[in-house]
């Protein structure tokens, strides 16, 4: 049996007759860049989360390097975030010409170690960009109340978390502001590139459309230097479509994750995922934990099952950081994970039967 990581042609098949019309409707009104599309996607996301502005972009990277430029932090400046995470997060804070400072991850779950935030707080630091990993919620109320303390912006990274909610309410409703990325491969996915900003803060909001498109809000009067950062018609029309579904394809990954949980309970040297009593995890990634990773990846490849590593080196250990002169002692629960984690197939269209069979081709490399 092949197992793919994910199958985005699975989800295309079941809608394809409203995607393909939404695709040639852009294709028919010549609605390539922003417009019409765009709009529509904005008012319909922004309706779904209960906030007053969504701001479409081109990715869900320079929705975090945006919102940092609109609440102009820059040189001198610090920013707080996680250990482990993909580089976007960190590396827009440097763009945007500020300092990442990094926190390790909890002992227990993937996000930010709250304990050990307050102690990166500096007279430099302007926001905290917790990111809610793997789909599941960071203890954001008690970020919140540490940034409001500090007088901090809570700028919250739901790229991987479209829809969790941790105590009822859904991420990305906490903070200042928070971004979206709508790569393919994400629960809401576009069909390339696409980001998107939420906020309930009009000034803000503003701002940070002007910056998107050129320093303007009106073409050809523009009142600021600012970026190309705009959402293709195409996308925003795929967007739309697959909108509706997200909360029946987030249930089927929980669902999915829950299968995978019963089967792999119990396995010697393999560490499931665990999830908080008040967080709702929307599974874009389920990831175990074992020692024995190098050779379980090997394994399961050889049975036609494809697996990821998310992320291989925890960011404090990139090249890319060097310069910050960070040690092991620094992340010792990032730098531990980063060589045992291990991402098994994960979509809402992936079936029990070929959960069973992933379940128990790990319970055979294991002798169980």
């Amino acid at each position: 049996m092949k197992v793919p990581f994910v199958d985005l042609r699975s989800q295309y098949d079941s809608i394809k007759s409203e995607i393909d019309n939404s695709i040639q409707s852009v294709i028919n009104e010549t609605a390539f860049i922003s417009g019409k599309y765009a709009a529509e996607f904005e008012k319909n996301y922004a309706r779904k989360y209960a906030v007053k502005n969504c701001i479409s972009v081109a990715n869900g990277t320079d929705a975090i390097y945006l919102i940092l430029r609109a609440l102009n932090i820059g040189p001198n400046d610090e920013v707080i975030t996680v250990a482990n995470t993909w580089i976007s997060t960190a590396e827009t804070i440097s763009q945007a010409g500020a300092k990442p400072v990094f926190v390790d991850i909890e002992q227990d779950f993937f996000p930010i170690d709250i304990s050990k935030l307050e102690q990166k707080i500096t007279s430099r630091t302007k926001a905290i960009i917790p990111v809610h990993l793997y789909g599941h919620p960071a203890e954001v109320d008690k970020i919140k109340n540490i940034c409001e303390t500090y007088k901090l912006h809570l700028i919250e990274d739901c790229a991987q978390a479209h829809f969790a909610e941790y105590k009822g309410q859904k991420v990305g409703t906490f903070g200042i502001a928070s971004t979206f990325s709508f790569y393919p491969g994400k629960n809401l996915g576009a069909y390339g590139d696409a980001g998107a900003v939420i906020t309930n803060d009009d000034t803000l909001a503003a701002k940070i459309r002007m910056i998107a498109n050129h320093g303007s809000l009106k073409k050809h009067h523009h009142m600021i230097e600012g970026v190309n950062s705009r959402m293709d018609g195409i996308q925003a029309a795929v967007l739309s479509v697959k909108l509706p579904h997200i909360s029946d394809w987030n249930q089927k990954r929980y669902d999915n994750a829950r299968y995978y949980n019963k089967l792999l309970k119990g396995v010697v040297n393999v560490a499931i995922p665990m999830i908080r009593s008040n967080a709702t995890h929307v599974f874009h990634l389920y990831v175990i934990r074992t020692e024995k990773r190098k050779g379980l990846q090997a394994f399961l490849s050889d049975c036609g099952i494809a697996t990821g590593i998310h992320y291989p080196t925890a960011l404090p250990f990139l090249e890319a950081y060097r310069h910050l002169g960070h040690s092991p002692e620094d992340f010792p629960v990032s730098y531990k994970y980063q060589d045992t984690i291990l991402s098994l197939p994960m979509y809402p269209e992936l079936t029990y039967e070929q959960i069973e069979y992933v379940a128990e081709k790990i319970r055979e490399f294991f002798g169980g």
